[in-house]
């Protein structure tokens, strides 16, 4: 069969399929020219034609209007012929596949004549299944008009608000248990605790009552003050401290002796409680008071005789048994104040009273006859604060700094309310010889009604050494006083003797003061004769009585 016969002879060998489907030929056909496009070109054999003749091109221009630059008519496409399509820029994606049922012809075989058939339009590339058909007017868009929207997937919205809700629900769980771990640790803690104060407190209370009921003596709740009764004339004073127990109820005034060692005013040495209130004055000898028996005193209430007259008459007078007679202030004048019982006492009496000490008595009933009009004063006085407090502005006081009119009204409205029901008592602080307090007194009031722990001087320190004046004259005591004083010593004023004794005297009633009675003779230039041990040695550790043999 010769190539005239073969329909497909001079149909062009198609070599391949490019990206967007359309048929690559084989370069090697000369029988087909394609475009700046890669679209194939049909051409047509005319005759040239001559000059000059109409009906052909001129100058390069058909018939039709066309022009070609090589003079060659330009060809007009058929009607039918498909509308070529651009090339459109597309994103970047996955390569070609080749749809089901296509393929691709196979190349030929090296030195095969390829078939020559006649003109053909490419062929269309086939659509993958569900691909709408190609828009005839696609080849009008040009690139910049088309826009890439990346569509929200939904899908993936839900998995967001999937993995929330499941963290969320997470995080709940967690939390709950983590609290309920908290609270059983708590809980066990607290049984634990509870368990241990239970054991201690059966262990500890049940062993010693005794320290369970100081325990609960220490932690009652008081209100102190300290007055001191100071006369004008002699210069004696006496110091009591009126004590409010709010938690027993009971109110008591306690007493103490001019001789109780305290410490002076700096911490440095000791002196006696009378000293300190003329030396040091009310508010060192409250710090002093404090020191020594742990407790707590609020303030101090300087009471001139002066005033205690005015708050006696302020009270309308008051009633006390009285132990003995006061004389009257001249020779010959009647007594003052007479023995008896439920005697009503004036101001003027019940102070000459409360400060008289007979011949040959001891403080302790100076003190009781002081005490006696104190809670007879505390009886008369009003039970309301408000009152008692105008009762006190009426005195006309300077108040102590420690201790304002409006407190000491109500404290003493306090007391007042416990006299009159009859839960009110007056004792004496006993004292030794040496001015610190025993057994007894520690045991005792210090711990029962004030609540403290005594602290005595320590028996280390420096000795007291009180010094009286037996010279018959004035200047030798002093410069004794300076020679104790620059040696180190804790110097009490002794006083002055009635008579005046021609040999000095070193005295010490405990025998574990021998020692220093010793040095404080050599101190002094005194021989070691002079160096006695006595029953009683005053309320100092160590007693100096200065004769007429002293140099000093």
């Amino acid at each position: 069969m010769n190539d005239r016969q073969d329909p497909y002879a001079h149909q062009p060998q198609v070599y391949g399929y490019d990206a967007y489907g359309q048929p690559v030929y084989h370069p090697n056909a000369p029988e087909r020219v394609y475009d700046p496009y890669g679209q194939p070109v049909q051409q047509h054999s005319f005759a040239p034609q001559e000059p000059g003749h109409g009906g052909g091109a001129y100058g390069g221009y058909d018939a039709a209007g066309g022009y070609d630059p090589y003079g060659m008519p330009a060809q007009q496409q058929p009607p039918q012929q498909q509308t070529q399509q651009e090339w459109i820029p597309r994103q970047a994606g996955p390569p070609y596949t080749e749809a089901p049922g296509t393929r691709e012809p196979e190349a030929p075989a090296p030195g095969a004549q390829p078939h020559e058939a006649g003109p053909q339009e490419p062929r269309a590339r086939r659509r993958t299944p569900g691909e709408a058909p190609d828009s005839p007017t696609a080849a009008g868009y040009q690139t910049e008009q088309f826009s890439f929207i990346e569509e929200p997937d939904e899908d993936s919205e839900d998995v967001i608000d999937w993995l929330k809700f499941s963290e969320s629900r997470t995080e709940r769980r967690d939390e709950r248990k983590r609290k309920g771990r908290n609270r059983v640790v708590a809980l066990a803690v607290v049984l634990v605790l509870a368990l241990g104060g239970a054991a201690a407190y059966l262990f500890l209370g049940g062993s010693d009552g005794k320290k369970g009921a100081a325990a609960a003596g220490a932690g009652q709740k008081r209100d102190v003050i300290v007055v001191h009764l100071r006369q004008t004339r002699g210069g004696g004073s006496s110091t009591a401290l009126l004590v409010d127990n709010e938690t027993t109820g009971k109110g008591t005034t306690v007493l103490l002796p001019n001789t109780l060692a305290v410490a002076k005013d700096g911490g440095a040495g000791s002196t006696t409680l009378g000293k300190s209130v003329q030396d040091d004055g009310t508010g060192a000898t409250r710090d002093a008071l404090n020191t020594l028996l742990g407790s707590d005193i609020k303030g101090s209430w300087r009471l001139d005789t002066p005033y205690l007259e005015n708050l006696v008459e302020l009270a309308g007078g008051i009633e006390a048994d009285t132990d003995t007679d006061v004389p009257g202030e001249k020779q010959g004048d009647g007594p003052v104040v007479r023995r008896g019982t439920a005697r009503s006492l004036s101001g003027r009496m019940a102070v000459a009273y409360a400060t008289y000490r007979g011949p040959g008595e001891d403080e302790g009933k100076q003190l009781t006859r002081f005490g006696q009009v104190m809670q007879a004063v505390l009886k008369k006085m009003p039970a309301d604060g408000a009152s008692a407090t105008r009762t006190v502005e009426s005195l006309a006081q300077i108040p102590d700094p420690s201790l304002s009119t409006e407190q000491l009204g109500a404290s003493l409205a306090h007391l007042a309310a416990l006299a009159k029901k009859g839960s009110y008592a007056t004792a004496v602080l006993p004292v030794q010889q040496d001015g610190t307090l025993g057994e007894k007194a520690t045991g005792g009031l210090v711990k029962d009604v004030l609540g403290g722990t005594v602290r005595n001087t320590d028996p280390n320190a420096a000795p007291r050494v009180s010094v009286k004046n037996a010279t018959g004259g004035k200047g030798a005591a002093t410069s004794a006083q300076i020679t104790l004083v620059n040696s180190g010593y804790s110097v009490i004023d002794g006083g002055t003797a009635s008579g005046a004794e021609t040999a000095s005297a070193v005295l010490y009633a405990d025998e574990k003061r021998a020692a220093q009675a010793r040095e404080v003779a050599k101190t002094l230039g005194l021989p070691a004769g002079a160096v006695k041990r006595a029953e009683e040695a005053g309320t100092a550790d160590v007693t100096v009585v200065l004769g007429k043999d002293y140099k000093g």
